[in-house]
């Protein structure tokens, strides 16, 4: 674990300028406004170790598929996202000398920032250059929430011992490359570039899928706070183009320069008009002057966090991971666009593909739901929906028929692009986490109008691609489903993941019933789906005796459903017998190695006793999670928090903390080794469920808002907002009592420790 980040409530902070750490904090210090996003990469040249990366929500490059050993079946193409031309680039020169951390003599007083209240990120220090030249300097750089084309700089220079000469040269860059490729292929072509006055635009687009992309720039000059009305001169190269600012500036005095600048893309306008939409984005910006904007920066901020904060008062650190997890959600993905989703890397990192996964349905979902509106979550289901035949497609391939949808493990436009056989193959569980977000939301924000119109057409394709899926095994008197990757993925081709079954049956069950709803209510939308599916009673029939006979693994010695069919057959060491210098296995160990041993990566069986709660005791989920969690070793982003949230509703609050601290800081304070390749983003949301569905105990009651809450004994309070069906709750949970109160124009009853409480708007309660 590192231990850098200052504790702080609102912001990320580190203090001390360390080569070694850079990497880390370029993740770390990452910022988004759901059009695009950047590592928090120095705006100066940077001759040290670096991972420059700018990205466009949306832009991406099918990398042709690499592996060692082609099977039919494999996507041939690894959907990458794309690192874009670098538009916050500006190279300073003091008295002849480049400003390069690197290279400088001494760097004092080194700052960054990351402001979550306030949506900005700083960076200060003082440097001594190789001339011995000493300079303070101060950055602010923010991404606009309004103007979502648009970012802005703020970059000062302040001599402290003499009087010299400063140059400015900021440039835009088309000439970048990506982290994460397969071939080295080249991503993206350069069209044209223009530079006029103060303004410059590069014009590019992507091979093979053409996104056309304007990156701009406006820069300006300051002394003192002074406009200094310069024009710059110009350099312009193949894949470059820079300005040149000069100025003689005195000893104590202030140099700023003022730089906007991002993306106008073929997704939002007209090809034929992206320069002319920069213009006008840039226009603005200008107009509005940095301050200004930055101003509307934080009433935007204000205005999410009203709705979307969660406070802990008594430990620090825990409010600080929360505040982290809930700002980089927004800065990812805010809801606007149905086209988009959440990627696990969002705007910090390429690993993964930066594409979308079963992380979105499986964790971000309930997030979106109670922070925002039921739009922003529909918007979600409805980018799975708009890939349905896609979905189908992708079945096709592997040999499923009549309309079975596979949904892919990882894409960008709705066609699998994940590349490793265990993966692909036989991760298949992802199709469950697709219907369960229709019941979900649902069951959350009571807007049935998405299945009649959207789900049910979804639900039919994962139902009979479970019925095709699944073989019935003469020796058991069962259907079984061979060989698969449950969610632990350290364990592949296995027989009878007893998740996977569980929940291919529950899709089977789940979409019978909302056929038999839809017939009754929603007569033409069912008339519609059947004719358009071709569905009949002979094939629903069929699926019915799949479900009804599906097998799960179980052993009466340990009174446990087993997480697949040979899970006995291991040697059961559990994960405390591991010494520090194995861990994190998945970095020390062999694959062979790890699949052979019993050590689990995250929640498998207990994801489904997450997911399907309601349908098992306290007592079964105890004796679940007693046995399985000792040999978790929680290597994935996604283990702590379901742990978390069945720690507290079993009242074992130590582990419960435990758990939630590690979800919460798991970047922060990079447990698993790895955050110089980008943030675990939709991880993120999960952390959010452990305050809210684990402490706070919410859940879905017959139809009604439940709560029984629990606080760590590290906290004196806590306190979270929910928008549950156009009504805000806020729950504010002490160690004597918890406090509800609503906003809205109606009463409102709910349940707390299984009693009915009544809700009365502008009206506190006390339980």
């Amino acid at each position: 674990m590192q231990d850098y980040i200052q504790p702080d409530k609102w912001s990320i902070i580190e203090e001390g300028f360390d080569k070694d750490r850079v990497k880390s904090s370029e993740s770390i210090f990452s910022h988004g406004n759901g059009h695009m996003g950047q590592r928090a990469n120095f705006e100066e040249s940077y001759s040290g170790n670096t991972f420059q990366g700018s990205y466009i929500a949306g832009v991406y490059y099918p990398d042709k598929t690499r592996v060692g050993w082609w099977k039919n079946g494999y996507p041939e193409y690894f959907a990458k996202v794309l690192n874009a031309p670098n538009w916050i680039g500006i190279d300073v020169s003091v008295s002849g000398e480049a400003l390069d951390l690197n290279t400088c003599k001494k760097v004092a007083d080194f700052r960054r920032e990351l402001n979550m209240k306030e949506g900005w990120y700083s960076r200060s220090f003082t440097a001594t250059l190789p001339n011995d030249v000493k300079i303070n300097v101060n950055i602010v750089r923010f991404l606009s929430l309004d103007i979502d084309e648009v970012g802005a700089i703020h970059y000062e220079i302040r001599p402290t011992d003499a009087d010299v000469e400063i140059q400015f040269h900021p440039y835009l860059d088309s000439g970048i490359t990506n982290e994460d490729t397969n071939w080295d292929d080249k991503f993206w072509e350069t069209t044209e570039i223009t530079s006029k006055e103060n303004q410059a635009f590069i014009e590019s687009h992507t091979l093979k899928t053409n996104f056309q992309v304007c990156t701009f720039m406006e820069s300006h000059l300051f002394l003192d706070g002074k406009h200094l009305k310069q024009n710059p001169s110009e350099e312009k190269k193949e894949l470059r183009v820079a300005h040149e600012f000069v100025q003689t500036v005195k000893k104590h005095e202030t140099l700023a320069l003022h730089k906007f600048g991002g993306y106008t893309v073929s997704r939002n306008h007209k090809p034929s008009e992206l320069v002319d939409a920069a213009k006008k984005s840039l226009k603005k910006a200008t107009d509005l002057g940095f301050e200004a904007l930055l101003e509307q920066q934080k009433r935007a901020w204000a205005k999410i966090w009203e709705m979307a904060d969660i406070t802990i008062e008594g430990d620090i650190k825990a409010q600080q991971g929360i505040r982290y997890t809930i700002f980089q959600l927004n800065q990812t993905y805010l809801g606007k666009d149905s086209r988009l989703n959440i990627g696990p890397k969002g705007f910090t990192g390429e690993k993964y593909g930066g594409s979308t996964y079963w992380d979105t349905e499986a964790y971000c979902i309930p997030f979106y739901m109670a922070t925002k509106n039921q739009k922003v979550a529909r918007n979600l289901l409805k980018y799975r929906y708009n890939h349905l035949e896609k979905a189908i497609e992708n079945a096709q391939k592997l040999g499923f028929t009549n309309g079975a949808a596979l949904y892919p493990m990882v894409t960008m436009n709705g066609e699998e692009s994940h590349n490793e056989w265990e993966i692909t193959f036989e991760e298949i569980h992802r199709n469950g986490a697709i219907a369960f977000a229709i019941f979900n939301y649902y069951r959350y924000t009571g807007d049935y109008s998405y299945i009649p119109e959207m789900g049910l057409e979804v639900l039919i394709g994962i139902a009979r691609f479970w019925h095709q899926r699944a073989n019935f095994s003469k020796s058991k008197g069962k259907y079984v489903i061979l060989g698969v990757t449950g969610p632990n993925e350290y364990e592949n081709n296995v027989n009878n993941n007893w998740y996977t079954n569980y929940i291919g049956k529950w899709c089977i069950d789940y979409t019978l019933q909302q056929l038999t709803k839809v017939k009754d209510g929603f007569q033409e939308d069912y008339k519609r789906v059947v004719g358009k599916t071709r569905l009949t009673d002979e094939e629903t029939t069929k699926w019915q005796k799949v479900a009804n006979n599906m097998y799960f693994p179980y052993s009466e010695e340990h009174q446990v459903f087993l997480q697949q069919d040979g899970f006995l057959d291991k040697e059961l060491i559990t994960a405390d017998k591991l010494t520090s210098a194995k861990r994190p296995i998945n970095q020390k160990w062999s694959w062979d190695r790890i699949l052979r041993s019993p050590y689990i990566k995250q929640a498998d069986v207990l994801q489904g006793f997450y997911f399907f709660e309601d349908h098992f005791t306290t007592e079964e989920l105890e004796r679940h999670f007693d046995f399985y969690e000792p040999f978790t070793v929680h290597e994935s982003s996604l283990s702590p928090c379901v742990h978390s949230i069945q720690a507290a509703k079993l009242d074992k609050m130590q582990q419960a903390y435990e758990f939630y601290l590690r979800t919460s800081r798991l970047d922060l304070d990079d447990y698993n080794k790895e955050v110089e390749e980008g943030l675990h983003i939709t991880s993120m949301a999960g952390t959010w469920m452990s305050i809210v569905e684990g402490f706070g105990g919410m859940r879905i009651v017959d139809d009604k808002l439940s709560f029984s809450p629990r606080i760590p004994e590290q906290w004196t309070s806590y306190s979270f907002k929910i928008n549950f069906r156009n009504r805000i709750v806020k729950v504010t949970v002490q160690k004597e009592k918890t406090e509800f109160s609503l906003d809205g124009k109606d009463e409102m009853s709910i349940r707390v420790n299984g009693e009915r409480v009544v809700l009365h708007p502008d009206k506190a309660v006390a339980v």
